[in-house]
């Protein structure tokens, strides 16, 4: 199977593990049953969201969940025998190094649940410590060859925090580090991944501003004829203004063919759900609302 993926792409990301249940439902450590049922029924409201959405018209050749095994497991089994676009991760949650969940015993519980892409969450800057991301990049680049030997989809989270190195270059300014070196080091990232032997197929790529920054990290995701492979936008839970910036930024660049956007469709709704504020149906029409505007924003600055 060739390498990348060149079709529209409208994830709705809801993956999320120990933050979500610490942040979300205030629980450390691990969720007793009665907790991880109810983390799971928040999961399957969000899926409801986005069922809704697609009975609202929202595009079903595009639109996709990103859910996981943990608390997430029923909406995954129906979200393949739906025939919907699914992807899963395999990353443990809340570590600053990548590590797999099930350890060496990854490939079964991919083959388990036949996603359409599988996904990690990476740490990676390339000005950061070396021996962190030599170690990464080995465990990387065996996911990365072991999904391709079986035809199978890859999907790449890439964050890249500011060492304090370079946010005192900018003087310890946020704003000015995702500006002005985050676009140069994401770029430089994904050239270090490559030629560590890490190919995805689409990088989830954290959003800036400029579409010029979505030139350059478009242009090195498909360097070395990497022609197919593509980027979305992911959301960093921010408010709408700034994702709908994001999302226009990469609408008109080629390369970029979507998103994947998590908290910044769910989190109220779910809240809202969980203080009984807004019943079951408000909540998962607010999410299909959510879902179906960064849509709507996406498609009318692409091309």
């Amino acid at each position: 199977m060739p390498l990348g993926y060149d079709r529209r792409l409208f994830i709705l990301a809801f993956d999320h593990r120990g933050s979500f249940q610490k942040k979300m439902f205030g629980i450390s450590g691990e969720p007793n049953a009665e907790e991880a049922r109810t983390i799971a029924d928040a999961k399957s409201l969000i899926f409801e969201g986005f069922q809704l959405a697609l009975s609202d018209g929202a595009p079903h050749d595009a639109a996709g969940v990103l859910v996981d095994e943990q608390f997430g497991e029923t909406v995954a089994r129906k979200a393949k025998a739906d025939g919907l676009i699914l992807a899963m991760p395999v990353e443990k949650s809340g570590l600053d190094e990548f590590d797999f969940e099930y350890g060496s015993d990854f490939g079964a519980h991919i083959e388990a649940f036949d996603p359409t892409f599988t996904k990690v969450l990476v740490r990676y800057n390339p000005e950061g410590d070396p021996e962190l991301n030599r170690r990464q990049a080995g465990r990387l680049r065996e996911l990365s060859a072991w999904l391709h030997a079986r035809d199978r989809k890859f999907l790449f989270e890439l964050l890249v925090a500011a060492t304090p190195a370079q946010l005192s270059s900018v003087g310890d300014s946020e704003q000015r580090y995702e500006a002005e070196l985050r676009p140069g080091l994401m770029v430089g990232a994904i050239h270090a991944l490559q030629e560590a032997g890490v190919e995805p197929d689409v990088w989830k790529i954290e959003g800036v501003d400029s579409p010029a920054d979505c030139e350059r990290i478009a242009a090195d995701a498909r360097a070395g004829g990497r022609d197919g492979v593509s980027c979305v936008v992911l959301g960093r839970g921010a408010d709408s203004a700034q994702v709908d910036s994001w999302l226009r930024a990469g609408a008109g660049v080629p390369g970029y063919v979507g998103f994947a956007i998590g908290r910044s469709i769910f989190w109220d709704a779910v809240k809202g759900w969980l203080d009984t504020s807004q019943d079951r149906g408000a909540a998962a029409r607010l999410i299909a609302d959510n879902y179906r505007r960064f849509i709507d924003v996406y498609e009318a600055a692409a091309p």
